[in-house]
């Protein structure tokens, strides 16, 4: 289960990132949860959905989008608070343990929904500018995540992102695909390698990230 530290961690997190981007973040209120329909939907093209070819699923990067997911929903409890942390905090905690919800004048219980029916519920949701935490749990427990797995790949997310604007990301000079592949599959690979419980797991991560793309230049 998620504890009140690890949830503390992550606003925190969140919230110097989105400063890192802008620093009037939380006035601007950008639409964090229209972000969410759109991972939504990528996480959908990881699980495969077409069922007129053979598709298979790729649970590492289906679990990497719900991580993504997990951003902009912190990202929007923060706006709805105003940032203010403790509020935000109190809010993870709300409904964190839901097994149901009504949505357009239907009723969803996750237990009988699919993986595929959950992240389409999410995005519908998200688009009525709405979210439930509850969901977002049978998600994880779905794609074969604790919550110590998402703080991890939370973590590991964040100075992915961090490292993004450093190398020009905002500015459209970042490149995203290194040696053929997307730098969310370098960064599970680099995750393989080291000890998230490391003290110096972050910076270690983030030195991993930056020789890989450094050998771009050599290229």
């Amino acid at each position: 289960m998620l504890t009140s530290p690890q949830a503390a961690t992550m606003l925190a997190l969140q919230d110097k990132m989105n400063a890192k981007v802008n620093p009037d973040w939380v006035a601007v209120k950008s639409p964090f949860l229209r972000a969410v329909v759109i991972e939504a939907a990528e996480a959908i093209e990881h699980h495969g959905w077409k069922w007129w070819k053979k598709q298979d699923c790729d649970l590492e990067q289906l679990q990497m989008e719900l991580v993504d997911i997990w951003h902009f929903i912190l990202s929007a409890i923060l706006i709805k608070h105003e940032g203010n942390q403790e509020k935000a905090l109190q809010d993870v905690f709300a409904d964190l343990e839901t097994l149901s919800l009504q949505f357009d004048g239907q009723s969803y219980v996750y237990q009988e929904l699919s993986l595929l029916q959950k992240l389409e519920l999410m995005i519908g949701l998200a688009a009525a500018k709405r979210y439930d935490l509850g969901l977002f749990s049978a998600l994880l427990a779905d794609c074969q995540m604790q919550w110590d797995d998402l703080y991890a790949q939370y973590v590991s997310k964040n100075v992915l992102n961090f490292f993004r604007q450093d190398n020009g990301y905002k500015e459209g000079t970042y490149v995203k695909i290194w040696s053929g592949r997307e730098d969310n599959e370098h960064l599970v690979e680099i995750m393989s390698k080291l000890d998230v419980k490391s003290e110096n797991y972050q910076t270690d991560l983030y030195n991993e990230l930056n020789a890989r793309y450094q050998m771009l230049d050599m290229a």
